[in-house]
């Protein structure tokens, strides 16, 4: 029995179509094109016809269904979706480790805004800059610059072995129970922070034990923050057992007794504490020091200088809060690549007190200008010199724009990502302009930090500084704008740490070059460069120049290389 052409075995052709087409169509037309049923020879060759209208027809289906799916595949030239596909830009959201998104500052058309870490996005992986692949930083041929080379550090290593004498010494010292140092150390966390080791070197001096170190109150910031606040106090004992016996109070047998008060002379050496001490001392067996600062000298015997070493670099550790949150903010800053530390002194009282102007206009020049004849203490030195005098000598700090050209001239390229510390400057923003500009991936602390992880330090500078220290002392590249005491402090430790590259600028070379508008800029790059060839954190000897204190060049003492054997 014969079978119709048209019988139930229909052969059916599909064509793959996205569903945004399928739903533009109505049921007939779509019915129309998936259902093809067999056609004549006669018939296919007059649909082929040029003239036919379903030709035409077909053919404008087939561009536009190809232009579809281009389109489809592509999206990135015209829709700037975020290459993160999971990624939502709602500030609620939550990352996978349950912390909220920080916000980071970027440029977008040469203004600074926030955008922030997206979903699915951990602390450990890369930061989100603008959106766009092509605006990754610390990627790409300027990753590789010579900028970020460390610097030679010529087999240095810590070495911190104590002669002989000094570790038979030790045995009767720690076990003393007549003796009790009691130290009030002042001012901000690192000028604190240089008196408590010194505080250490005399208490071992003396054979007495260390009562913790008070902080005294800092009448600028009002921070109330004690030695166990900003300092990991057991650690602080464990590691200096062998060398000084660290309390956390009296004896209740020397409670009652009225301590011996005294500040020490400028630069005293170990000869004179003793002799000026010693006797009353026993007599007392309490002793209550204070105006630490600089009050030790620099040139100690070397057991005494790896001792400030042991203190500087290994017992002082800062409390495990702030050291947690220190190295989370740095990995975020290196979750891209390396990563620049600048510490900035463009504050009001830096301006007051160095006798320097901000150089952002007569106004702000104006407000130093009387504040320092309203209160010409602040002051620190030199009073008589004008502040051009005081720029030429290399006293000033640079501001904005004379860290932007230095960091130029020294290849610093334009996507490097840079963690600045320091107060806010004067002039707010308007003052980091020439910076942000010119390095737009620029953060602090306050960009970094997810929501509320600041605020169990907020109010107390100490902490905050601290937090300043563990990201830049962690950085790649540090440089401070000017001196001070956490800028020394980071040099040392840095050293210590196998010479990472710390620049030093040549304030005292440069300016000339500076105020010289003629001079063409890759001349200029030239000279700068070639002025800052040895200040990239290279080792120094500290016996190469008198004063130098060893918590800032820690070689030849406590660091040995092949030529440099150790101590026994």
């Amino acid at each position: 029995m014969a079978k119709s052409k048209c019988s139930s075995n229909r052969k059916v052709s599909y064509i793959s179509v996205p569903s945004q087409i399928i739903n533009s169509l109505s049921a007939t037309s779509l019915q129309s094109l998936l259902l093809s049923p067999k056609k004549s020879s006669k018939q296919n060759l007059r649909f082929l016809s040029y003239k036919s209208p379903r030709l035409w027809f077909f053919l404008l289906f087939l561009f536009g269904f190809i232009g579809m799916l281009k389109l489809g595949y592509n999206l990135d030239p015209v829709i700037p979706f975020h290459p993160y596909p999971c990624a939502t830009n709602e500030a609620k959201d939550l990352n996978s480790n349950g912390y909220s998104k920080p916000e980071l500052a970027v440029a977008s058309g040469g203004n600074v805004e926030k955008v922030e870490i997206l979903n699915g996005i951990s602390d450990s992986q890369p930061l989100i800059s603008n959106g766009s692949a092509k605006s990754e930083v610390g990627i790409g041929p300027d990753s590789e610059s010579e900028f970020w080379k460390q610097p030679d550090g010529l087999g240095y290593k810590p070495c911190l072995v104590f002669s002989r004498d000094y570790r038979r010494a030790s045995e009767g010292l720690v076990k003393d129970r007549s003796k009790y140092l009691m130290v009030v150390v002042s001012g901000g966390m690192n000028q604190q922070r240089n008196q408590i080791v010194d505080a250490v070197v005399i208490a071992r001096i003396l054979g007495a034990a260390l009562v913790v170190p008070i902080l005294q109150v800092n009448i600028i910031w009002g921070d109330e923050s004690e030695f166990s606040d900003i300092f990991d106090l057991e650690r602080f004992k464990r590691v200096l057992a062998d060398d000084v016996r660290i309390v956390s109070a009296l004896p209740s047998t020397h409670l009652m007794t009225k301590p011996v008060e005294s500040s020490p002379l400028p630069h005293a050496t170990p000869q004179w504490i003793r002799g000026h001490y010693l006797r009353r001392f026993n007599r007392e067996g309490v002793l209550l020091l204070r105006s630490l600062d600089s009050r030790l000298t620099k040139d100690l015997p070397s057991d005494l200088q790896k001792l400030k070493c042991k203190v500087a670099f290994d017992a002082l550790r800062f409390a495990p809060p702030i050291l947690e949150l220190g190295n989370k903010l740095a990995e975020r800053m290196r979750s891209k690549g390396p990563y620049l530390a600048l510490h900035l002194r463009m504050e009001k009282d830096v301006w007051v007190r160095t006798g320097c102007l901000p150089g952002l206009s007569h106004e702000y020049d104006e407000i130093v200008n009387n504040e320092r004849k309203q209160r010409p203490e602040l002051l620190t030195a030199k009073s008589k010199m004008t502040y051009h005098e005081r720029k030429l000598a290399g006293l000033c700090p640079l501001n904005a724009l004379e860290v932007t050209r230095l960091l130029k001239a020294l290849g610093a390229p334009k996507n490097a990502r840079i963690y600045w510390a320091g107060g806010q400057p004067l002039g707010g923003k308007e003052a980091l302009l020439p910076l942000t500009q010119e390095f737009p991936y620029f953060y602090n602390k306050e960009d970094l930090a997810l929501p509320g992880e600041l605020e169990p330090f907020a109010n107390r500078a100490s902490l905050m500084a601290a937090i300043d220290y563990i990201v830049s002392e962690n950085s790649d590249v540090f440089m401070p704008s000017h001196g001070g005491n956490m800028g020394h402090a980071i040099q040392g430790h840095r050293a210590f740490a196998g010479h990472k590259k710390h620049i030093t600028p040549n304030k005292r070379q440069m300016p000339p070059y500076f105020l010289n508008s003629s001079l063409p800029e890759a001349e200029f790059n030239s000279i700068i460069k070639e002025l800052h060839n040895e200040s990239l954190g290279q080792p120094e000897l500290r016996t190469n120049k008198a004063g130098r204190d060893v918590t800032k060049y820690p070689v030849p003492e406590c660091m040995c290389n092949d030529s440099h054997t150790r101590t026994n």
